[in-house]
């Protein structure tokens, strides 16, 4: 019996090995967290990247002015200036202009308001007459404001996304 080993001792020295390396993994664990949590995360975060926070009164009051929208393809190109007054009022003048170099002009007003997500305008005017009751244009566009001089506006009804930048109230389309 000298040379051989009971299976109860090689079952309890497995059980032995099996316990050390346990105790040792749990040990580095904890190690690593507490390391982990210690760290000193200076860094910037992705709150300190991101675009500035504004409450909805702030991003109401940052919104007014005029704002400039560029869009097109090869047979048309479209300028927007919308301007969002302090009164609650709007003005849009648009300039489209097709390949034959064919231009467009068209003027339109209304109200607009900013209800903490969304800037929703109610159209008045479309190209100085009343728009018909059968068909009284909104435009309703969730904000997600890139800089104070430029937004985002993502229709979810149409799954259009537009961008806006701030430009002086005499940029003409």
């Amino acid at each position: 019996m000298s040379g051989t080993t009971s299976p109860f001792r090689r079952r309890y020295l497995a059980n032995l090995e099996h316990h050390r390396l346990m105790k040792f993994f749990m040990a580095s664990l904890v190690a690593l967290c507490t390391l982990l949590t210690a760290c000193d995360n200076t860094g910037p975060t992705a709150d300190a990247t991101s675009a500035p926070r504004y409450g909805p009164e702030d991003l109401q009051a940052l919104l007014q002015g005029a704002w400039l929208r560029e869009y097109g393809d090869n047979s048309v190109q479209a300028r927007r200036i919308l301007v969002l007054s302090a009164d609650g009022s709007f003005a849009e003048t648009v300039r489209i202009a097709d390949a034959a170099g064919q231009v467009t002009a068209q003027n339109h007003t209304g109200t607009w308001l900013y209800d903490g997500t969304n800037l929703k305008r109610k159209y008045t005017s479309m190209n100085g007459k009343p728009p018909s009751r059968l068909n009284l244009p909104f435009a309703t566009f969730e904000i997600q404001l890139e800089s104070k001089n430029e937004f985002t506006g993502i229709d979810h009804v149409h799954r259009n996304r537009i961008r806006y930048r701030r430009v002086s109230p005499e940029t003409v389309p």
